[in-house]
């Protein structure tokens, strides 16, 4: 199995899910290899230019292949790799496989000297760049048609908007949709809709839309089955938050009469058919009932963290476990 790796690889960019991901399945390949070689992992302060041209130089009694990974490279400096590391890449031994992986930010980068020295030695350059936003529908697009699927621009964008912005798990989902409906095949926002899991941003809206409706029995199932399956707190109130906040700017939008289409189409990228539905829930709302509900939740953040920071202006839920006080705004938001 380890036969099959070449002797040097630098893998590099900001997308650190896919650089942790190959990094993993590298060391699996080598742990898993029957030639019973060895694996070495350089880290933290022992993963130098220095420390890996010792290792290259080392001997080792582990018989077959060996690996040596090591992380951080993104930490060198250029001086540093040119006074240890070109003779050692260029004379890595047989069986022998050096794997740097780098996982870069704006100011952490890898030094040009590396670059240049991976590039004599014969070595492989692997660039993982994260998928900007605004690239995120395209290139959703383009992995579906490698899978067999056919997404066009308002199916890639509900797929975004409903599973997240992480091009790793927007792939999962798109893998799931090609075993759902057996590639090739031409794969509707209507679809998208039903088959794609729900980002957890989604599911807050559900949670919100429940308490717009004021239909307790479904908000307080939806917050218990969430919490449940390790939800944080946090990120359900941002999202029931920014939906309330969009609920008020309609209400006020319809209460200066402006027509209901004309604010369903300025909901994008909401789904057609949920933005109606949402037009005319909060028709249906009072705009004081939406304000009030805005300030419950503004309540339930603050005292989910701890209440005020002055002890004269805590209340005596303050110290309440976070489901508790959750539940209690639940039932505040939905009381008759």
């Amino acid at each position: 199995m380890t036969a099959r790796l070449g002797p040097l690889y630098l893998v590099r960019g900001d997308d650190h899910a896919a650089i942790a991901a190959r990094r993993a399945r590298l060391r699996a390949l080598a742990e898993a290899g029957s030639e019973g070689g060895g694996l070495e992992l350089l880290e933290g302060p022992e993963a130098t230019p220095e420390r890996t041209a010792l290792a290259l130089a080392s001997m080792t009694l582990a018989l077959g292949h060996r690996v040596v990974i090591v992380d951080g490279v993104e930490r060198w400096r250029a001086k540093e790799v040119e006074d240890h590391l070109p003779g050692a890449l260029a004379g890595i031994p047989p069986d022998t496989t050096l794997a740097l992986f780098a996982r870069e930010e704006s100011r952490a980068k890898v030094p040009e000297a590396l670059l240049k020295a991976v590039e004599r030695a014969g070595g492989q350059i692997a660039v993982e760049s994260a998928v900007k936003p605004w690239e995120l529908s395209g290139w959703t697009r383009d992995q579906a048609q490698r899978l067999g699927i056919s997404l066009d621009s308002r199916a890639s964008k509900t797929l975004v908007d409903q599973v997240g912005e992480r091009p790793q798990r927007l792939l999962r989902e798109l893998e799931k949709l090609a075993l759902a409906v057996e590639p090739p095949a031409s794969v509707g926002a209507e679809e998208i809709q039903e088959l794609a899991a729900h980002s957890v941003e989604h599911r807050g809206y559900a949670l919100a839309d429940a308490l717009l409706e004021g239909d307790r029995r479904t908000a307080l199932a939806l917050l218990v089955s969430l919490r449940a399956q390790g939800e944080a707190l946090p990120g359900l109130l941002y999202a029931m938050a920014r939906r309330m906040r969009d609920a008020v700017a309609v209400a006020h939008r319809l209460a200066a009469g402006e027509a209901p289409a004309s604010i369903k189409g300025s909901l994008r990228p909401m789904p057609p058919r949920a933005a109606e539905r949402f037009v005319a829930a909060v028709g249906r709302t009072d705009i004081a009932r939406l304000q009030d509900s805005m300030g419950v939740l503004s309540e339930l953040e603050l005292d989910s963290r701890g209440g005020p920071v002055l002890p004269s202006a805590r209340r005596p839920r303050n110290g309440l476990a976070e489901d508790t006080l959750a539940l209690r705004a639940v039932e505040v938001i939905t009381a008759d």
